[in-house]
């Protein structure tokens, strides 16, 4: 890849963590990228296997990748706030340490953003070998433009792993609060201000695997949680929409539909159950937008929130 200064230079970050087995392929995809002028921040966050010995041969043959490594383990979400804090870039591409770019994916969103702060593809899933599993992210979660700061009250289907972010959003962003993960947090502070944009384009080989920190679906045990374990999951929904709340700037009408969950949000009395269901309806079309779900599906969802918390 030769450098090219006449295009504003592009930080992709990438955190780190006993990544060895898909990494180089992930980095030699980074390296065949089109667009021109790249740096590649890498924090390991002290591996115990040979990902940082895998770092360290990559950037003594590409100078454009610096590799830093954490003297201990401080987690994926301050690490990853590490290389945001050191990337110099106009534009932030995040980087997860065990998928595929294609080769214009860089090229492509860059071209394509226009005015926005953020745009994200849509992905190809594979599997651990590298082999496609006949469908796309689109296909599972909805992908769309993201419009309001509604959109983020619960959950969020924009993959940090196919983003394109401008640096303004980034210094919104930081500090990263370790109770979201970082993409769900940035498209929330970015659609704050202005929306999204979506392209319908897989640019991404997103990889399917047994240690994926995040993986399109929650496989996991169907046991019955233990009744700490919903106190601590009730907690943490506060705790997130007070965040929300407190972040969501006082000039925009949606601060006060965030104060209205987050009232709701603090018991089960009737009055609350009520309130909570009425909010959910009435702004079902931004708060639910990230399920791809038919819209009684979504009715059947606001219908629970008398009874739950998400």
């Amino acid at each position: 890849m030769n450098t090219d200064l006449s295009y504003p230079l592009i930080s992709v970050v990438m955190a780190t963590y006993n990544g060895q087995r898909f990494i180089t392929e992930q980095l030699n995809s980074i390296i065949r990228q089109t667009y021109s002028n790249l740096e590649v921040i890498i924090v390991d966050d002290d591996s115990t296997d040979d990902t940082h010995a895998i770092l360290q041969e990559f950037s003594r043959k590409y100078p454009f990748i610096k590799v830093y490594r954490n003297e201990t383990n401080i987690g994926y979400i301050k690490n990853f706030e590490r290389g945001l804090q050191m990337a110099s870039g106009n534009f932030i591409a995040p980087c997860d340490q065990d998928d595929i770019w294609e080769p214009e994916k860089l090229t492509t969103l860059y071209q394509n953003l226009g005015i926005h702060e953020i745009i994200y593809s849509d992905s190809t899933l594979i599997d651990e070998a590298g082999n496609s599993l006949g469908k796309n992210l689109s296909d599972i979660k909805n992908l769309r433009g993201f419009d309001d700061c509604l959109c983020y009250a619960i959950g969020n289907s924009a993959p940090g792993h196919a983003m394109l972010i401008k640096r303004s959003v980034i210094d919104r962003s930081l500090p990263l609060p370790p109770i979201f993960p970082h993409d769900y947090w940035i498209g929330f502070i970015a659609t704050c201000q202005s929306p999204i944009r979506y392209l319908n384009v897989p640019l991404v080989k997103y990889r399917q695997h047994e240690t994926n920190v995040f993986g399109v679906a929650n496989t996991g045990s169907s046991k019955r949680r233990h009744s700490k374990e919903k106190t601590d999951k009730k907690t943490l929904a506060l705790n997130r929409m007070q965040l929300l709340y407190q972040s969501c700037p006082g000039d925009i009408p949606q601060k006060n539909v965030y104060a209205g969950i987050l009232d709701s949000y603090r018991d089960f009395s009737l009055t609350n159950n009520i309130k909570r269901t009425l909010i959910f309806f009435r702004h079902q079309d931004k708060i639910l937008a990230y399920k791809k779900k038919p819209l009684w599906r979504k009715w059947l969802f606001c219908l629970k929130m008398f009874a739950m918390i998400k």
